[in-house]
């Protein structure tokens, strides 16, 4: 039995869920509500004590973080669907790829993302509200994430930034200039992990990301978004997390 406990098919919690997809393993959705702040609730907690999401349950087991998630995948359900390499040199290539969007691209964009969207959240509490949710945080790093939040980030850092997520945006687009797929010949937990935090860029990041300065990242992205998998992913979920919610 596989369970997914995510915010659903965006972000880092998109990964795990499109992998499943891709592999057509069954699997019961879980979603939490960021906005009611159902990941720092104590019986999630209790899963993973992080308070983050995603995290898989596999037969009683947990196992967090997004992409070691989807490395768990293909450790026991290698023949289902691979989407890892069997060549070595491949799949060192793919852990290049998946290494730097969990280390750079990520969290520049989740950076703006936090000041464009969790800031106006966070400014809606009262002081007290504020504080009480806060407490709830078991993660140091994120309670002081909040609070820059709440407060705002400042130009310097968001512009910096800004510079970081233009600097991912030129790396992929000019890899994908060169191949179809980011690791090698064929798709793989490369793609998908990027794809996750680059898919809605051309709403979010417009000026850096369109048809005519990026070319090929979008037709990467369109490619992506066309394959069943993720298209059955993105209307399961919209339906499961309005019956969820």
């Amino acid at each position: 039995m596989l369970t997914l406990y995510s915010f659903g098919p965006a972000a880092n919690s998109l990964k795990p869920m499109l992998a499943l997809y891709e592999k057509q393993l069954e699997f019961v959705p879980r979603f939490l509500d960021p906005v009611k702040f159902e990941q720092h609730e104590e019986w999630y907690k209790k899963i993973n004590p992080r308070g983050q999401v995603p995290a898989l349950e596999h037969d009683g087991r947990i196992i967090t973080e997004s992409t070691v998630i989807c490395e768990y995948l293909e450790d026991v359900f290698p023949q289902q669907n691979p989407l890892r390499p069997r060549d070595p040199f491949d799949t060192a290539q793919m852990r290049i790829w998946t290494k730097w969007v969990d280390e750079y691209f990520c969290w520049c964009v989740s950076t703006l993302a936090w000041e464009r969207l969790i800031g106006p959240m966070a400014r809606k509490l009262s002081d007290e509200e504020f504080e009480a949710k806060v407490k709830r945080i078991p993660v140091p790093e994120q309670q002081a994430k909040w609070r820059s939040a709440r407060a705002g980030f400042s130009k310097q850092v968001l512009e910096e930034e800004l510079r970081k997520v233009r600097t991912s945006v030129e790396k992929l687009e000019s890899r994908l200039g060169e191949s179809e797929w980011l690791a090698c010949s064929h798709y793989t937990l490369a793609d998908i992990c990027n794809f996750a935090i680059a898919n809605g860029m051309e709403r979010t990041f417009p000026e850096l990301v369109n048809a005519s300065a990026t070319p090929h990242l979008v037709a990467w992205i369109r490619r992506i978004n066309e394959r069943p998998a993720a298209q059955k992913m993105f209307a399961n979920a919209k339906r499961e997390q309005f019956i969820t919610n």
